[in-house]
């Protein structure tokens, strides 16, 4: 495990201490003031002491009026300073850096959450139970939401967290706005692929000029969103490229979307057994992102192919997502020797034939699998241990619990 446990250097002159990153999980554990809670705070200390390299949180919202999920955090202002600091002191305190994913949901906003109509490029409606048809963003809405990108980063910097990640993929407003089934402006924010792509190169220049050079910024960006018409592969390359030129500091690949869950497993099965489901696209932009590292999340299971993956140069850090869930010194147990394969739960629904016919079970298996993840990492907030045997009743029953009755009605045709 050598070539694991060596560190990264990133661009903005930060080390990274080994080859392993937490990759962002939605944790739903916000206090009831949309400021950290304690539960919180309690979960990443079980991460703090894991032998990371780096950890990600889970979506922190940039405006409260749009809320990925019920039990999100917002950073909108200072008011939760204090709580902040404290949420990233525990990182400081074990000498792995934290970096806050920032997010706003667009269209895929919930709406238990937020209780007002989601926005979006345009008023396309997703194809995921329970969500409703968003209203398009106007340009000074546009402006807005990039200026709140910015605010939250340079919070999330006061508060001694040490870097911010971009959320720009799984089907959330940065993705909406950079694919042509989701984006079909006319204005200087669509029509064309370079147009699509200047909201998040925006976001990236605003939170560069809100905080310090010493300040990292990094992006979870799509390979592609795995639908016919979509962002492509190619399309991803280019914004790849901008995004380098503009300076950034990490690039965490994955895919997918809500509608095509491939960040959750729903590929090829000749991909799910190479393990790294994006490893094949991370090959193809190394010649693009010159000194900057790219993390590759989703599928990784054995320490040899995580080995094999950084000592062949397909990319440079081990993103985890869900194993971590299960495992949360994951890093430790596999630099030690005493892991070599992690835990993989894939949850799905029961009862197909007779569920299968009052819903979409693909998508309904995504959201059982987020919701089961969750469960975990409710246990490790409430100071319990994860259980790997918990039921997928259960995880439904917790589902309908978070997400209102709108999550098991059958999904809404997306207009074209």
């Amino acid at each position: 495990m050598t070539v694991l446990r060596e560190s990264v250097t990133l661009p903005n002159g930060a080390v990274l201490p080994n080859r392993f990153m937490k990759s962002a999980l939605s944790e739903g554990m916000g206090a009831s003031d949309r400021g950290p809670s304690k539960r919180i705070e309690r979960l990443y200390n079980r991460w703090s002491t894991g032998g990371y390299g780096l950890v990600v949180t889970g979506n922190v919202m940039v405006d409260g009026r749009h809320l990925g999920e019920p039990g999100n955090i917002v950073v909108e202002d200072d008011r939760h300073l204090d709580r902040l600091k404290s949420w990233a002191k525990g990182f400081q305190d074990h000498g792995s850096p934290i970096w806050m994913q920032i997010n706003h949901p667009g269209r895929q906003a919930n709406a238990l959450g937020g209780k007002r109509q989601p926005v979006a490029p345009s008023a396309i409606a997703a194809r995921v139970p329970g969500m409703m048809k968003p209203r398009a963003l106007s340009r000074n809405e546009i402006r807005d939401v990039i200026e709140r990108f910015a605010t939250t980063a340079a919070i999330a910097e006061a508060a001694g967290f040490d870097g911010v990640q971009i959320h720009g993929a799984h089907g959330y407003l940065v993705t909406q706005f950079l694919s042509p089934l989701t984006n079909q402006r006319t204005d200087e924010w669509g029509g064309d692929p370079a147009r699509r792509r200047r909201f998040v190169i925006e976001v990236l220049r605003a939170i560069r000029a809100q905080t310090n050079p010493s300040f990292a910024v990094g992006i979870k960006l799509n390979s592609a969103d795995f639908q016919r018409g979509g962002f492509t592969e190619e399309e991803s390359r280019d914004v790849v490229r901008a995004l380098v030129d503009e300076g950034i500091d990490l690039l965490e690949i994955s895919g997918g979307s809500y509608e095509a869950p491939a960040m959750m497993g729903q590929v090829a099965a000749s991909t799910a057994a190479r393990e790294a489901y994006f490893l094949d696209y991370a090959r193809s932009v190394r010649a693009i992102t010159g000194d900057v590292p790219i993390a590759v999340t989703g599928g990784f299971r054995t320490a040899a192919a995580m080995e094999r993956a950084v000592s062949e140069g397909d990319c440079d850090i081990i993103g985890l997502g869900r194993p971590t869930a299960l495992v949360p010194d994951a890093p430790k147990g596999i630099l030690t020797g005493v892991v070599t394969e992690l835990p993989s739960a894939n949850v799905k629904i029961g009862a197909r034939s007779i569920l299968g016919r009052v819903t979409d079970l693909k998508a309904m298996d995504g959201a059982l699998d987020l919701s089961w993840h969750a469960d975990q990492l409710h246990r490790m907030g409430d100071g319990k241990e994860p259980d790997p045997n918990r039921s997928w009743v259960d995880a439904l029953v917790m589902l309908g619990v978070r997400n209102g009755p709108a999550a098991f009605k059958p999904r809404t045709r997306s207009i074209r």
